[in-house]
């Protein structure tokens, strides 16, 4: 069958969708190999991947690699699909890390495996096998990500290009998750740091470094790749802004967390940090005493988000992700990214900052 590379997102998420289900599924049967016993694992993973996701890593890499005059190939797809292992990696390690029991409207990875050591009356702990599952299949997602990329079939000189951004992407991930740990750990609120959470948490692996990735693969100029960087790094900031205030404020319904879910973990985030710098003594006290409290009900929950919205922090964080986009868009005037990626990005930012999921 022939290939033909495509410029609209949804032709891209379809293509891109395609290339993790051979790939998982290919993996899985080497799975079955070892034994029935990792039957639970493949399942698992494959859900976990298959089932939902927009996709957003994969898609800033192609529109990176568009954006810098060059087409995709199955090649090309296989290796950029690769970076939505990496987030798979990161959600399920979070999941762990934030005690978090459901992720996209079903249990959680640890969760899961909790349940099937109970039901089948395993012996120890079942919420310890859970965690250890979880984490290792983390550590599997993140290995199939690098066996995804080395086995793309690109050409050698663009897996070369594209290696230095890949480790560095991996390596800010982990970074910034350790950051987002340590500063929930420091029981103290800062705009500045919790920004910076944001920035190599998820923005940066979000946007910056696929969109660099997709021009290593193009061998595109260190112009580009400089315009990608300005464009990339406050659209990171704004696109977990939005992730933040739907963490507090999303309809489960849609977000497939319950109501609230960021203020039962204690989650420290900017928005969090603009509220208490914000708050009469009467409402730091509620915010105190609630703040991170895993049994909130759904009025206290109600009585959290009163306080953010009176506080005026959940509009200046509005405030906050429209000036971000604004100046991420304004960066796609230089450089000279095509014309097709000019429109992509801007569709792209759209879709991250925007985005009710």
């Amino acid at each position: 069958m022939s290939f033909s590379s495509t410029s609209d997102i949804n032709s891209m998420r379809s293509a891109i969708n395609q290339a993790l289900s051979e790939f998982v599924k290919s993996e899985n049967k080497y799975l079955a190999k070892i034994g029935p016993e990792l039957d639970p694992v493949a399942t698992a993973i494959e859900s976990f991947l298959l089932d939902s996701g927009k996709r957003l890593r994969p898609l800033f890499a192609y529109v990176g690699l568009l954006g810098a005059g060059a087409d995709a190939s199955p090649e090309i797809i296989k290796a950029i699909s690769s970076l939505e292992l990496i987030h798979v990696c990161a959600l399920i390690h979070d999941d762990v890390m934030d005690g978090s029991d459901t992720r996209r409207g079903s249990p959680s990875i640890h969760k899961l495996f909790e349940k099937m050591h109970t039901e089948n009356q395993l012996v120890g702990s079942a919420p310890q096998f859970g965690i250890s599952s979880a984490i290792l299949i983390g550590d599997l997602a993140l290995i199939w990500s690098a066996q995804m990329l080395h086995t793309s079939s690109i050409k050698n000189d663009q897996l070369i290009r594209t290696l230095p951004v890949y480790d560095e992407m991996r390596v800010e991930l982990m970074a910034g998750q350790y950051l987002d740990v340590y500063e929930q750990s420091l029981g103290t609120q800062n705009v500045e740091r919790s920004l910076k959470v944001a920035r190599y948490k998820s923005g940066k692996y979000t946007i910056q470094r696929p969109l660099h990735f997709g021009a290593s693969l193009a061998g595109a100029s260190e112009e580009l790749i400089n315009s990608y960087t300005n464009y990339g790094i406050p659209l990171g900031e704004a696109f977990q802004l939005r992730d933040d205030l739907l963490g507090v404020f999303g309809d489960p319904s849609v977000t497939g967390k319950p109501a609230g879910d960021d203020l039962r973990e204690g989650k420290r985030t900017a928005l969090i940090a603009i509220t208490m710098d914000r708050a009469t003594n009467g409402q730091l006290k509620d915010l105190k005493s609630n703040f991170g409290d895993p049994n909130l009900t759904g009025e206290q929950v109600n009585l959290l988000q009163e306080i953010i919205i009176s506080t005026g922090a959940a509009s200046h964080i509005e405030s906050m992700i429209k000036e971000l986009t604004d100046t991420s868009l304004a960066a796609l005037k230089h450089g000279g990214i095509t014309p097709v990626g000019i429109n992509l990005l801007t569709e792209l930012a759209i879709l991250a900052t925007n985005r009710k999921i």
